[in-house]
């Protein structure tokens, strides 16, 4: 397993993460889900992803639970703060300090632990003022909470925001969590020249495109049983702006690139993100053992300039760049 430092920080994680988003507490057994978290660590990830939202706070505590007993100097814990929790109340959402305070006071309890790596503000708050946020932040902070601070799918100029005022209340923001892979490229432009700027590290997710960049979807075919695309409750859904025929059959160009490198498509698509200095760690998921072991050889593979670009011809116009995709897709009101 590689290292990278976290932004312009001293805190090194590990380049492939371990996150816990969609499965685990919902729809992966705890058992299954506590020998997956085993799997990642035997594997030698040492950075574990999770939010207090991810099933409605169930994600954390299986978190816990999984982690329990493990050296926690030897670890970094990524949780999040934004998206509704509890009873989803006028004030159980949102980045306010009531909000902040509260939510990362649950986020402990859950996990296990009396604080955590990296706290992150999961989207932008339109409903409170950056200066109420990121003054709690800080306190979470010089409170022993939370030793850095990261946000989530933040514009370029979001995050210039954030980091001025950072700086000016004494800490740092270290990292930002968008989508990223090599089918969904908008943060190129615009966030990754800025977060290099300022010191800003990615964490990305969906390095894997929800599954498309394994290559087990092919253009009119019916997709696997058991996968995300045959899922009613969310994974269809989020992953049907890919099922197109003409995305399906450039993603299947790539398989003699990865033959070449004698990897798996997946690995491919995890080692595709890692190529960019500016991403600090790329997220997996996993629902088995089996997956994170496959996943993790993507560490400390250098893919060739020439096979780079043969990804870029094989993909071509099916490439998502347009960098108005991060505002476009934020909430434009406080989550309830």
């Amino acid at each position: 397993m590689e290292f990278r430092h976290l932004g312009r920080s001293g805190l090194k994680i590990s380049e492939i993460t371990f996150g816990n988003w969609l499965t685990h507490g919902s729809q992966v057994e705890n058992d299954a889900a506590i020998a997956c978290v085993h799997a990642a660590l035997d594997a030698g990830i040492s950075t574990f992803d999770t939010a207090d939202v991810y099933a409605n706070t169930a994600a954390e505590t299986v978190l816990g639970i999984a982690l329990k007993g493990q050296r926690r100097e030897s670890l970094e814990i990524l949780t999040k703060v934004f998206f509704p929790t509890g009873p989803k109340g006028h004030n159980d959402s949102g980045l306010s300090r009531k909000h902040i305070h509260e939510s990362i006071d649950g986020s402990l309890k859950r996990l296990g632990t009396d604080h955590v790596d990296v706290y992150q503000a999961h989207r932008w708050d339109v409903s409170t003022p950056v200066e109420e946020t990121m003054q709690a932040f800080a306190d979470v902070v010089r409170a022993g909470k939370a030793l850095y601070i990261g946000v989530s799918e933040w514009t370029a100029d979001q995050l210039r925001q954030g980091h001025a005022l950072a700086k000016d209340l004494g800490f740092q923001l270290v990292s930002n969590q968008p989508q990223y892979s090599a089918l969904y490229r908008v943060i190129e432009e615009e966030v990754v020249p800025t977060s290099r700027e300022l010191g800003i590290s990615q964490v990305v997710f969906s390095p894997i495109a929800q599954g498309v960049l394994t290559g087990k979807y092919t253009p009119g075919g019916a997709p696997p049983e058991g996968s995300r695309a045959t899922d009613e409750k969310g994974g269809k859904q989020m992953i049907s702006r890919w099922m197109r025929d003409d995305v399906l059959s450039r993603v299947q160009e790539l398989k003699s690139v990865a033959s070449e490198l004698q990897l798996s498509m997946a690995q491919l698509a995890v080692a595709w993100v890692l190529q960019n200095d500016n991403v600090a760690a790329a997220i997996i998921g996993a629902s088995r053992p089996e997956q994170v072991h496959e996943n993790v050889k993507a560490s400390g593979v250098t893919i060739p300039a020439e096979l780079l670009q043969k990804i870029d011809a094989a993909l071509g116009e099916v490439v998502e760049r347009d960098p108005a995709r991060t505002a476009a897709t934020a909430p434009t009101s406080r989550p309830s």
